[in-house]
């Protein structure tokens, strides 16, 4: 049975083609591509290339060719089903379960793509040539388009006069139609409608360039119709996880490490058409996590940049409290506000692409301190204002989903409220310090932990329990004694107390014969420290967070022996190898 086109796009959109490759080839950046050893053919010379804007890899030795699929099948000797279930867990998606419902929705998916395709088309056609659209020419001529912006994005306008309903059942069932959302029924006329009908219509394409949605502007000023309309959601279009203009912007991540996100479609083609292409739109909601998380896949740095206006500004603060949520090490979330009465369109159009990217380089604030300059504005100078800032501000930064990035930005919080209160006196002053580690230690704290990898974290948490508590570790020791470390420096550690302390029943720091420096490490960067001398006379909670690490370090374990009985499944393809591999992973699903 095929796989879904979509689910196969969407592993191609996870995953560069060189991160790949690079799993294999020793890969080396040159100019827009990446340069190699041929994995076909033993050379001296580098003739393998990889281009991830293009998606595919050559190899000028043996001329082999292809995308990441071909890639996998090739070096590994996989078939083609096994290369998607690999690349599949490499980019953290679910293996594809087939159903008896899968041929039948790939049948509804195609034909879905038709339908939108046959409606983009004519009336794209339309706006290029019929006379009946000039007041749609004049209004994209108005706002700066050429040609090649009308070409670029495939826009259209649906002329009243066109019955396209009935046109589309020559070619497709009622049923499918009705699906797509382009048409609604009025109920008073028993007549389906053209939910486009004169307007100027934006194809919103997926992630690999499918057009799935249609966004809508109307060009006649009056107060009963809105502005902008989406296509309602279907089976095939989410409005939360998808973005206007992703598909183009996505292939200039090997070039530039940052992407504009805008509010609306003109925004997207004004940035555009003044070589700014790294620029993508939300479609009419309010910006979602499940957007950013997206985004991140492909850019560091996230640039929100809505209208500079009143309904921009509130816009901009939704978006920030939704998407904070997704701030991740190494990333960021910045946002940007133009001088009022100015949109992204309407500052570059007129003060050029340079001027805008100057303003751009001097006025970003990071999300986390433009949240906390909003709420600062509303505190009045009293007790209980500035609790209600405190509260809101603590359950903010308690919403992000990084332990490392949650810390520093709630320490931010706390460090800058503690400044509101000059007047407190010296104890209370040290008492909001022990609370909060100073910024600048803090993020010292958070560079030197990024070098450090989840599982080391994990062991330090675990070795500081067996360093703090050793007579709970003794009546525990059967929990603890066939525990496998992975960090060599840990491991010895570990080792060293195991024989130093007989089963933890004579247990001296002082007589352990390793270097100081592994316990210094330990004491430093064991996340379980924060909430250490809260639990430390409470056995039943450390029982809960021994069993907690010993779970995180089990687990890891078997991702471990997953890969490696992966890698060998990969060669030897043996029933034996696929029943351990199977069992493992159920093992692991249960825990």
């Amino acid at each position: 049975m095929k796989y879904p086109k979509d689910y196969l796009d969407e592993i191609k959109a996870r995953l560069k083609v060189s991160n790949v490759v690079s799993r294999t080839v020793s890969l080396k950046k040159r100019g827009k591509e990446f340069v190699g050893l041929s994995p076909f053919k033993n050379e001296k010379t580098p003739s393998f290339t990889v281009n991830d804007e293009k998606e595919f890899y050559h190899c000028f030795s043996t001329s082999e060719h292809g995308n990441i699929f071909d890639f996998i099948m090739k070096t590994q000797n996989l078939k083609f089903g096994e290369a998607v279930k690999f690349l599949a867990s490499m980019a953290g998606m679910k293996p594809y379960t087939f159903s008896k419902q899968d041929e039948e929705r790939e049948k509804e998916w195609n034909t879905y793509k038709e339908i939108y395709k046959n409606y983009i088309n004519y009336f794209h056609n339309e706006l290029l040539k019929n006379n009946n659209s000039s007041n749609a020419k004049s209004y994209i001529k108005n706002r700066g388009l050429k040609l090649e912006d009308v070409q670029n994005f495939k826009l259209g306008f649906v002329t009243g006069e066109t019955d396209f309903y009935e046109y589309l059942l020559k070619k497709f069932d009622k049923k499918d139609i009705d699906n797509s959302g382009i048409f609604y029924f009025d109920e008073k006329n028993k007549k389906y409608f053209n939910r486009f009908k004169e307007r100027i219509i934006f194809p919103i394409n997926n992630i690999s360039g499918d057009v799935i949605a249609i966004g809508g502007r109307a060009i006649k000023e009056n107060n009963y119709l809105a502005k902008y309309i989406n296509s309602p959601e279907t089976k095939f279009f989410k409005k939360g996880s998808n973005l206007y203009n992703l598909d183009k912007s996505r292939r200039l991540s090997n070039k530039l490490d940052y992407v504009y996100l805008v509010e609306g479609y003109m925004d997207v083609i004004g940035l555009y058409k003044n070589d700014i292409k790294n620029v993508v739109a939300n479609l009419g909601t309010a910006l979602t996590p499940r957007q950013i998380s997206i985004l991140d896949q492909f850019f560091n740095n996230i640039i929100i940049c809505f209208d500079g206006d009143e309904s921009g500004y509130k816009a901009a603060l939704r978006a920030a409290e939704n998407s904070i949520i997704e701030l991740k090490p190494e990333k960021k979330i910045l946002f940007l506000f133009l001088p009022d009465k100015h949109d992204p369109d309407s500052y570059v159009n007129e003060f050029g692409k340079d001027k805008f990217l100057e303003f751009s380089n001097q006025n970003t604030i990071e999300i986390h301190k433009f949240i906390f300059n909003h709420y600062y504005k509303e505190v009045d100078d009293n007790p209980s204002s500035k609790a209600i800032f405190e509260k809101k501000l603590k359950f903010i930064a308690s919403t992000i989903k990084d332990e490392y990035i949650k810390k520093y930005v709630l320490d931010y919080y706390l460090e800058e409220i503690s400044k509101l209160s000059p007047n407190l006196n010296r104890k209370s002053k040290y008492i909001h310090a022990s609370k909060a580690r100073s910024l600048k230690s803090t993020q010292k704290y958070y560079n030197e932990t990024k070098t450090l990898t989840s599982i080391e974290i994990k062991e330090f948490s675990f070795l500081y329990i067996l360093i703090n508590k050793p007579e709970f570790m003794r009546d525990n020791f059967h929990l603890i004694e066939n525990v496998r470390l992975f960090t060599n420096e840990n491991k010895m550690l570990f080792d060293a107390i195991l024989k130093q302390s007989n089963n933890f029943k004579e247990f001296d720091m002082g007589k352990l014969e390793i270097d100081k420096n592994l316990i210094d490490r330990v004491y430093k960067y064991a996340s379980i420290k924060n909430i250490w001398d809260k639990s430390v006379n409470d056995e039943e909670k450390i029982e809960n967070i021994l069993s907690e690490v010993l779970k995180d370090l089990k687990n890891y374990e078997l991702e471990i022996r997953i890969q490696d009985l992966e890698e060998k499944f990969s060669k030897d393809l043996s029933e034996d190898t696929f029943n351990k591999l199977k069992e493992l992973k159920k093992t692991q699903n249960l825990n």
